[in-house]
């Protein structure tokens, strides 16, 4: 019986990939999780990776480690297999949810807290397409789910946060924090020592990843916020009050803003005990949002997330957090007035949540930057690839804009720096085929690349409904 037991979150976790794969059929492996791939390849074959690209993403050091570990596989493999293990992710880091809304709560505040995660479009879509921003959160909310049924827990809470911490820096104030706490408790010097060891790793690993390849230990600093500033992405503390409070309402909706607004007020004042902990780790994660915005790095939606996942457990209690006073209690009636709002919230905002899932998903518009038109135009090159249209046997390659270049590395077993998007006087130029791929498959209207015509004195070889390959081997 307890074997079944521990078999139940596994069991959950694969069947929700499944499902999401099913419902959501479009997803693949995003441009910053290639990078890390193509990195991890690089080092697999002994070569240092090529991190000093224009528009090359903050390296992973986690991520790099999978794509160390897929690259004999090759590169259909890989990229099979970080899809599913996307899937995965996202699943899990729903279950999560699910189970801490379970432990602070009950269980059917769990149940409205992972289904209003998993309906918020952003999580979704981020998901799909393998950014290490969703198995990041679920680390972190695994470690939260792991202090919750025993408090003061230690190195497993550290341990996860660890592996968290070589995914998004932010895990490492996270586990400094409860390392403090843990002296709070009164343990042995040697077991505090042994922790802050074990706090410190993750840290201590990135940074000297970075000092190894690059020869500078604030690489990842340095250059991320070199790109954010070339993207013109909004950042710094003073940018943070307001751009950080819309991302978070962006992702939330306005729907779960309502909720988790009233919910975490009435938790607060009639169920503070059940509440204090996720409370807590909610204001942690705000400020780690705002640290990173105070670094001068971007302040994206994608790195709320936490605080989020947090937030639509707070959005559940609201709904059905009632059910936990007593039935006598005088403000009862006042929190079951209170989830007849939120539910008509939720109800109003139900048109607009599958206007934006449809747009995401499925939408034909190429303004909407659809994953389904996403996912057909890079399947359209990879088929370029696979029919050895585009190889290197002429030299370097030309693309009009970065989003192509992580992933043709990949397929072409290549350094990245082997792809450029600028003007090429010989070798392969791979241009879109019309405006529609132009829009729909560019990384970020800021991108500084401007070569969109095919150079003069090459020609046509290839060519297909997304793309048009010209050659000069001379």
């Amino acid at each position: 019986m307890q074997r079944l037991r521990a078999l139940t979150a596994p069991a959950w976790i694969v069947g929700g990939a499944v499902a999401l794969r099913l419902v959501v059929p479009f997803g693949f492996v995003s441009y910053d999780t290639l990078y890390s791939l193509v990195w991890g390849q690089q080092i697999a074959r002994g070569q240092t990776p090529t991190y000093d690209l224009v528009l090359a993403p903050t390296p992973h050091p986690l991520a790099e480690l999978l794509g160390v570990i897929l690259a004999p596989l090759g590169a259909g493999a890989t990229l099979g297999i970080v899809v599913a293990l996307a899937y995965l992710a996202l699943s899990a880091l729903t279950y999560l949810v699910y189970r801490l809304g379970a432990a602070w709560f009950s269980r059917v505040v769990g149940i409205a807290a992972a289904a209003l995660l998993i309906t918020r479009y952003e999580v979704l879509s981020y998901g799909v397409r393998a950014y290490v921003d969703i198995p990041y959160t679920a680390l972190v909310l695994a470690a939260l789910l792991v202090e919750t049924r025993r408090r003061r827990a230690g190195w497993p809470v550290i341990a996860l946060l660890d592996l968290a911490g070589l995914l998004r820096p932010e895990a490492w104030l996270f586990a400094g924090v409860y390392w403090l706490y843990l002296v709070r408790a009164r343990r042995s010097p040697r077991e505090l020592a042994g922790l802050a060891a074990l706090a410190a790793l993750a840290p201590v690993v990135w940074l000297l990843s970075d000092l190894a390849i690059t020869g500078n230990l604030l690489w990842s600093l340095s250059h991320t916020r070199s790109t954010a500033a070339t993207l013109k992405r909004p950042r710094g503390l003073v940018s943070f009050p307001y751009t950080g409070a819309r991302r978070l309402g962006e992702v939330l909706g306005p729907d779960g803003l309502v909720a988790a607004a009233i919910g975490g007020v009435l938790s607060l004042w009639l169920l503070r005990s059940r509440a204090l902990l996720g409370f807590a780790a909610g204001v942690l994660a705000i400020i780690a949002f705002a640290i990173v915005a105070s670094s001068d790095l971007p302040i994206d939606d994608r790195y709320t997330f936490v605080a989020v996942s947090l937030l639509t457990i707070f959005a559940g209690a609201g709904l059905f957090g009632w059910r936990l006073l007593d039935r006598d209690h005088p403000q009862r009636r006042l929190w079951q007035g209170a989830s007849i709002v939120i539910a008509i919230a939720i109800v109003a905002f139900i048109p607009w949540n599958v206007v934006r899932l449809r747009e995401t998903f499925t939408s034909s518009n190429p303004a909407k930057q659809s994953l389904r038109g996403q996912l057909r135009i890079q399947n359209d090159l990879v088929a370029l690839v696979k029919s050895h249209a585009i190889t290197l046997r002429c030299g370097p390659i030309g693309v009009p804009y970065h989003t192509p270049i992580p992933l043709l590395a990949l397929r072409l077993h290549t350094s990245p720096a082997n792809i450029v998007a600028k003007e090429i006087t010989r070798g392969t130029f791979i241009q879109a085929a019309n405006a529609a791929v132009l829009r729909t498959y560019l990384l970020d209207p800021n991108d500084p690349a401007t070569t969109y015509a095919p150079p003069s004195g090459f020609r046509l070889t290839a060519s297909n409904r997304s793309w048009r390959v010209y050659e000069r081997c001379g």
